[in-house]
């Protein structure tokens, strides 16, 4: 990478795009649109939160020209279309697109984006970048539904969910999926809302089994991870994941109830589970301890893969969780299953997704496994049910 502008530079319908929300994903989002060529403007209602952005984008942007995503000399021209507004007004002063990333409140999100609304130009842009809140817990505190939708990122990942709302014009969509693409992101555009998304949904899915298999004693925390780090060549396990998400933040994510009777069931055990840790300061990585200790945890240790014989039930429970998770995400009409595999593969950085799995175990041993799950309840039995019915039928 060269140029200027790594992907191609600014779309037509976007130049500056006001992130609203300092804090880690608003600097790390807009410092990769400014490195993309877009003016960007950040809006916080926390003073100290401003004036600490130019260092804490430095540290972000280092980390941008590691890795390869841009030169040292498009990092510097993108910190250069970077500047701060402390009234949200200014901040909106030329929007062609907004981000909102403030905390995950329904009635704070709501609020900011009425004011939004009423301020910004009629032409602007409008997106939340919720993770947990639906689209339509949001959509009528705006007036402009035509473009209005959700644009969620991911941090060190360049996925992005795109999900419009029931007013949402075709032609926002696609000026989303453009934008996202100048980012050199891949955009995931859900034909309807879903909780957590796509890959958020997958990947919460296997973190509950995960979580599932040690309360039931099937196995341990390295034992689970060991076994995904070996079938999926990951670098972390599930327990690992949770450690670097944040145990405070896994149990937030997962206090709200559901319709869904067997994820009820495993919340209401999952949420004491995690509180014991949270409120024994295990916060994981951040604090220093959660599943493991850090900086130096187990499963960064080189023997950690081969210390003991794989688990076949964390195994096939983890193989089970996934798949049946991303098949019941094509049942529900939310995506198509080579965008689900593409999901995954942009989150992950694996090169098969859940359907290239189960492609590459077979239809007939997946079901057998579905079966054995079942039957030792680790998979509700309606779900089961279905997932058998929809790989018989489409093959």
């Amino acid at each position: 990478m060269t140029a200027e502008f790594e992907h191609g530079g600014p779309i037509g319908e976007i130049r500056t795009v006001t992130y609203i929300g300092a804090g880690m994903m608003g600097c790390v989002n807009s410092l990769v649109a400014a490195v993309s060529g877009y003016h960007v403007v950040l809006h916080d209602a926390a003073a100290d939160m401003l004036t600490s952005v130019a260092e804490r984008q430095a540290g972000i942007g280092a980390y941008m020209v590691g890795i390869g995503y841009c030169t040292p000399a498009a990092l510097a021209a993108g910190l250069g279309r970077v500047t701060t507004a402390s009234e949200l007004a200014d901040a909106l002063d030329g929007a062609d697109l907004v981000s909102e990333s403030i905390y995950e409140n329904r009635e704070a999100k709501r609020s900011v984006l009425e004011r939004v609304d009423k301020l910004a130009s009629p032409t602007t842009i409008i997106t939340t970048n919720t993770s947990t809140l639906m689209v339509s817990d949001l959509e009528d505190a705006v007036e402009r539904g035509t473009r209005f939708a959700a644009l969620h990122s991911h941090l060190g990942a360049p996925l992005y969910d795109i999900v419009g709302g029931l007013r949402t014009s075709t032609e926002t969509i696609d000026v989303l999926r453009r934008f996202v693409e100048t980012l050199g992101g891949t955009p995931m555009v859900l034909k309807k809302e879903h909780p957590g998304y796509v890959f958020n949904s997958m990947n919460g899915h296997v973190m509950l089994m995960a979580v599932h298999l040690v309360l039931d004693r099937h196995a341990t925390v390295e034992d689970v991870d060991r076994v995904w780090m070996t079938d999926r060549s990951a670098p972390m396990g599930p327990f690992g994941m949770m450690d670097l998400f944040g145990l405070d933040l896994m149990r937030e994510s997962w206090s709200t109830p559901t319709k869904d009777a067997h994820r009820e069931a495993l919340r209401e055990r999952v949420e004491p589970f995690l509180t014991e840790m949270v409120e024994a300061d295990r916060l994981g990585q951040k604090s220093g301890a959660g599943f493991y200790t850090y900086p130096d945890p187990a499963y960064q240790q080189p023997d950690f893969a081969d210390a003991e014989p794989p688990s076949e039930t964390a195994s096939n429970a983890l193989l089970g969780a996934l798949v049946t998770a991303a098949v019941m995400i094509e049942v529900k009409g939310v995506a198509d299953r080579s965008d689900i595999d593409a999901a995954w593969r942009a989150a992950t950085g694996q090169t098969l997704g859940p359907f290239g799995i189960l492609a590459s175990v077979g239809a007939d041993s997946f079901i057998a496994v579905l079966d054995e799950l079942r039957a030792e309840h680790l998979i509700a039995a309606e779900t089961a049910d279905t997932v058998r019915l929809h790989l018989r039928s489409t093959g």
